[in-house]
């Protein structure tokens, strides 16, 4: 790795002299909350046509830089140019005036409306207080059209798929202006396919000189995608390099600093009786399906996105109703479309989602802690105190750090997030749990303290089903895998009897041979 010095400039290179000036500069900017430093003099450039990858684990403070960049927050010291131009005090509304732009990683489409009416949102084109609708209709598809999307404009939002909806929401903010686009984990949800779109979108953006600011936990589309990165540590610049100088050791080393990420277990454990049966289960495009998952086995279900794996989270916690079969805890089966049932029998299930379906975002840490547990006893009645120790057990024992003492679980890092959805629905006794998509936006380091949680549950004697479409993950967690395919099983194997490629083939459509 290239010499750096401590603000991470490569040694000996003046970017601005060599590069012309940068759309984009923060000097030695510095952000503190309370007592915690969350930037400390971090010093970032962006040049027209770019794309800079912001990469760090849980807490590096990539959330703090993007916010800075935004307006949301005031830095406490240091410099913002734009275009070598400083700025005062950012808001949204300016750093928006001036071309910078975000698509954040939870989706913010209108639902209800078309596309067409979400890319002009806020500037739909009027007479005499009329919205001229042929207009807005030929203007959106001028605007997908440019990109090389194809979407309907006239399709609604709500029905789009998730990576579709990324594409408009990229593809709004350009229309709207945008020069610097800062993309916050834009494929941490999405499938293969969808993911390679974004790419493929991402790169003809470059071509067009937009500059862009990549975050992401999936280092390999960084080391694919990015001209430069910015390696984040506790607050300050670690490295800022050339992708050509950068491998995924190197990388991983960068961000982690001495701390090593967990691997797999050299002991597995040993199963014992059955606790989570699934029988003839069906809904969606999930077939006739069958598992049985025994106390202190993992089990992981892989799949094509939408291949019918991503049917279980609402069969299994009672959010939707089988069309046919059962599933039973200890032999007793659950009353199908009830999540008290599903809850009362034992059964915890964790979504892929956890702003939409799993936490309140508006309230604060330690009342999502304690949300499960109000709601299956008495959500009207609420001891502060009580719920107040409850938490700090929780955040102790899930490893739930934040800066403030009780911010809105909105504001923490995705890694964060994670840690107190498993804390709030996890915590306590449990027979069986569903975890979907765990470590979606996640950083190295949470990832690992969040595979060492599901171990634990598994040698705790909890029957855990795991859906996962980090084949690694699976590898790293699971004493077998169960593929499904056209929403039907095409192999079920112990995992120490399978090797990576096998799984990527019996994905891609090889059989079980």
């Amino acid at each position: 790795m290239a010499v750096s010095d401590a603000k991470g400039t490569p040694a000996g290179l003046d970017e601005r002299s060599a590069e012309g000036v940068p759309v984009l500069e923060l000097r030695d900017v510095r952000k503190a909350f309370g007592g915690a430093q969350a930037l400390a003099g971090v010093d970032f450039t962006l040049r027209p046509g770019e794309v800079h990858a912001v990469v760090g684990m849980n807490g590096a403070g990539k959330s703090t830089l993007v916010e800075l960049i935004c307006g949301s927050f005031a830095p406490d010291g240091g410099d913002i140019l734009v275009d070598g131009h400083r700025q005062g005090t950012l808001t949204p509304r300016r750093a928006h005036a001036a071309g910078v732009s975000i698509v954040h990683q939870r989706r913010t489409l209108v639902a209800g409306l078309s596309v067409a009416e979400n890319l002009l949102l806020g500037r739909l084109p009027t007479r005499a207080g009329r919205v001229l609708w042929r207009r807005v209709r030929e203007e959106a598809a001028s605007a997908l059209a440019d990109l090389g999307l194809d979407i309907a404009p006239g399709a609604l939002a709500g029905d789009l798929g998730p990576g579709e909806q990324t594409l408009v929401e990229i593809a709004r903010e350009v229309h709207h202006g945008g020069r610097v686009l800062i993309l916050d984990e834009p494929t941490a949800s999405l499938g293969g396919p969808d993911a390679r779109r974004v790419h493929g979108l991402v790169r003809t953006l470059r071509a067009r000189g937009t500059a862009i600011v990549y975050i992401s936990h999936h280092l390999d589309e960084v080391l694919s995608l990015a001209d430069r990165v910015t390696v984040m540590r506790d607050g300050r610049v670690a490295a800022v390099e050339d992708r050509a100088a950068l491998d995924l050791p190197v990388l991983v080393r960068a961000m982690t600093g001495d701390r090593l990420v967990q691997g797999r277990p050299e002991a597995r454990r040993t199963p014992g009786a059955p606790v989570l049966t699934l029988s003839g289960l069906c809904g969606g495009r999930l077939r006739p399906f069958d598992l049985e998952v025994r106390s202190g086995e993992v089990v992981a279900v892989l799949g094509p996105a939408g291949d019918g794996q991503s049917e279980l989270f609402g069969l299994l916690s009672g959010l939707r109703r089988a069309r046919s079969g059962t599933v039973a805890v200890r032999g007793a089966q659950i009353r199908s479309g009830s999540v008290a049932a599903a809850l009362g029998a034992g059964l915890r299930c964790v979504t892929g989602d956890r702003l939409s379906y799993g936490l309140v975002p508006g309230l604060g840490v330690d009342e999502n802690l304690d949300l499960v547990r109000r709601g299956r006893l008495r959500p009207w009645l609420v001891r502060w105190r009580d719920l107040r120790a409850r938490a700090r057990s929780s955040r102790d024992r899930y490893g739930v750090t934040t800066i403030q003492d009780d911010p809105p679980v909105a504001a923490l890092s995705g890694g964060n997030q994670q840690k107190v959805l498993l804390a709030a629905w996890l915590d306590g006794d449990l027979a069986a749990c569903f975890l979907e998509e765990p470590t979606t936006g996640v950083d190295i380091a949470a990832k690992a303290d969040i595979h060492r949680i599901v171990d634990g549950l598994a040698e705790r004697g909890a029957a855990v089903l795991l859906g996962s479409s980090d084949i690694d993950e699976v590898i790293r967690l699971a004493d077998r895998v169960v593929v499904v395919r056209a929403g039907r099983t095409v192999a079920d194997l112990p995992m120490d009897q399978v090797s990576r490629d096998d799984l990527v083939t019996l994905i891609a459509g090889g059989d079980q041979s």
